[in-house]
């Protein structure tokens, strides 16, 4: 009975202390969010510092030339996306009146084949300008965190000099002088790879649906270039997310053969760059389920906000490779995973 008291008052105490370490997090998310974005950035570069120091170029150097290529590349974007952004906001309640006129059309259309429904009910239950709203929203999250980027640049900066004996520190910090701890490499090397080989491929996918929407005559192609950029970060649906507003402003102002052309590219894109260049590179993947990355993307985005959601996947993903290390919250990693083997298939 003791036992079991004890047991009991162990779970009640672990819950407590993580409600008081979330409400934490949550109060000051306004320090953590540019710190973490910070960290994520200098990860994502630091492999090209690695690969610079191959060919002999000094540290000192190579941190340089990353920083004024962010920078350069960064107004340059900040500079497109921001007109068009004022553009497209100036032009959001026209867009949403012309979606709603589709959607009466198509109500219409229905009820040819005795199919009824009532318009003013299908729009206060279906807003087919949420999807844009959203869009907005998201892009206008990620400028607000921006405006720290003069202390995000200089983090990043000093994080890049210090990557290097990061390693080394944990270990130390670990009490593993031999550098023999096999589960904090794995930790930092799964990381970094990560967003080394995602930042990547977010590039590619956006440039490629950036580049079909200007082809196609989507208006504000950099704003839906971008955002397929950001949301490539989120596995599953985070290509479907940023198809929807494209999709529909294609058909607001273009006519539904090319909304269908733009569906059928989105797909081709994120088809060829999610199953046939992303495991090329990436391996077997994250582990991590379907249902987990899209919870995982309601829990962070609901504590740190936009770039919460936007880093929803490497931050699960850190959890999870860190209650892998414990024999304590091992089970819970399990539950986390894609996919878990019996013990007799794995063992066979």
């Amino acid at each position: 009975m003791e036992i079991k008291n004890a047991s009991s008052s162990k779970v009640l105490l672990t819950m407590a202390a993580l409600v008081v370490i979330l409400a934490g997090v949550k109060a000051a998310s306004s320090i953590l969010v540019p710190f973490l974005l910070s960290v994520f950035i200098a990860m994502a570069c630091n492999p090209l510092i690695t690969w610079a120091s191959r060919y002999r170029v000094p540290r000192w150097l190579s941190v340089i030339l990353v920083i004024l290529l962010i920078v350069v590349f960064g107004f340059m974007l900040a500079g497109l996306v921001g007109n068009s952004m004022n553009e497209f906001s100036r032009n959001l309640p026209e867009y949403k009146e012309q979606l709603a006129g589709e959607l009466s059309w198509l109500v219409g259309r229905l009820a040819t084949f005795d199919i009824h429904l009532d318009r003013s009910q299908l729009l206060s239950y279906l807003d087919p300008g949420l999807a844009m709203n959203m869009a907005s929203n998201l892009l206008s999250g990620v400028g607000a965190v921006m405006t720290n980027f003069l202390l995000i640049l200089l983090t990043v900066v000093f994080m890049l000099f210090e990557a290097e004996s990061v390693p080394r520190k944990v270990h130390i910090a670990l009490d593993d002088p031999a550098m023999k701890i096999e589960q904090i490499d794995k930790f930092l090397s799964s990381i970094k790879d990560y967003l080394a080989i995602k930042t990547l491929v977010s590039l590619a996918t956006g440039f490629l649906a950036g580049l079909m929407l200007y082809l196609l005559g989507v208006d504000h192609f950099m704003l839906w270039a971008v955002l397929a950029f950001l949301l490539n970060y989120i596995p599953n649906i985070g290509s479907i997310i940023a198809a929807v507003p494209a999709v529909l402003l294609a058909l607001v102002q273009l006519g539904p053969a090319t909304a269908g052309l733009v569906g059928i590219g989105y797909v081709v894109i994120n088809t060829l760059m999610g199953n046939v260049v992303e495991p090329r590179f990436m391996g077997r993947g994250l582990g991590l389920s379907t249902l987990v990355v899209f919870l995982s993307l309601i829990f962070w985005g609901w504590l740190l906000g936009t770039v919460g959601m936007l880093l929803s996947v490497p931050l699960t993903m850190i959890v999870k490779i860190a209650l892998e290390s414990t024999q304590g919250g091992r089970w819970f990693a399990l539950l986390l995973a894609d996919d878990v083997k019996p013990v007799e298939e794995s063992a066979s």
